[in-house]
């Protein structure tokens, strides 16, 4: 395993940094071995068979693609459950598990109904769902691709959330049974002009449709979110989006407009504005 560990820090060093390669390296030996971070760690010495060194080698030449890893593994770990990912979708962020963790301490023990609006994966309604006891959700989505990897994540997760079809910016969506609690959203919100400043493995390979905006309009999404949260929402119910850090400002001052209250911005594990939630 040692050897293998060589040739993959030899073969990614001159893209990756050595932190990104040692995190690779344990997601693929973990997934192409079956073995736990401990056991890779017990095994060192062990040689790995040649039909292992295969797989491992023909990640290597994707990864030097800058293909994602998640998308070459065909999963990622978030909030604790594991997430089907695939090109269809966005591959989850540690921003989206801290919007994710806010919601589930705001409302613990409130067996709250949640629309999740841009769903992807499912992995927010997913995570709120298996983590506050009673909570009912559902997700919507433009892509029928993504809808079909949210519900196979749902099943995998053994968790109950309905996935239906929206374009928003059409106003074609479901009529709900019953008004929400909670409406989340982690919208496009990345401007064309941010694109350039990219890294390949996102503007390469993730959906374009769930990253980017107009630079003329960044607030679209939100905008027509927080029009149909007016309507979707109990009272007293409560709006929460993930955001571009640069937009913080101008997303409370929408939101004042539109008349909600309450309105905190709230900043990530590495001090940018990017999580805002507002009550109706």
């Amino acid at each position: 395993m040692k050897v293998t560990k060589k040739l993959i820090f030899d073969n990614l060093s001159p893209l990756y940094s050595k932190q990104e390669i040692d995190s690779i390296s344990m997601l693929i030996f973990e997934k192409i071995l079956d073995l736990s971070r401990f056991q890779v760690h017990l095994r060192q010495l062990e040689t790995i068979s040649a039909a292992n060194l295969t797989q491992i080698k023909e990640i290597i030449n994707r990864l030097i693609q800058f293909e994602p890893i998640q998308y070459i593994l065909g999963e990622t770990e978030f909030y604790g459950s594991v997430i089907k990912v695939n090109p269809a979708v966005l591959i989850p962020r540690s921003e989206t598990e801290e919007l994710v963790d806010w919601i589930i301490k705001d409302y613990q023990l409130l067996n709250p109904v949640i629309l999740d609006i841009g769903t992807g994966s499912g992995c927010i309604p997913i995570s709120i769902v298996k983590n506050i006891s009673g909570a009912r959700a559902e997700g919507w989505d433009i892509s029928i691709d993504a809808l079909m990897v949210a519900k196979q994540n749902a099943e995998n997760n053994n968790v109950q959330v309905e996935f239906f079809y929206a374009d928003i910016l059409r106003q074609i969506h479901p009529t709900p049974k019953e008004k929400y609690d909670i409406i989340v959203s982690n919208p496009p919100y990345v401007t064309n002009s941010e694109k350039s400043l990219m890294l390949r493995n996102v503007t390469d390979y993730e959906p374009h449709i769930a990253l980017f905006v107009p630079d003329t309009d960044p607030l679209i999404f939100y905008r027509v979110i927080a029009d149909l949260a007016l309507n979707l929402l109990l009272p007293n119910g409560r709006i929460y989006f993930e955001i571009n850090e640069k937009f913080g400002n101008e997303l409370k001052d929408l939101l004042v407009l539109k008349g909600f209250r309450d309105i905190t911005i709230r900043k990530d594990i590495n001090g940018r504005d990017r999580m805002v939630r507002a009550e109706r």
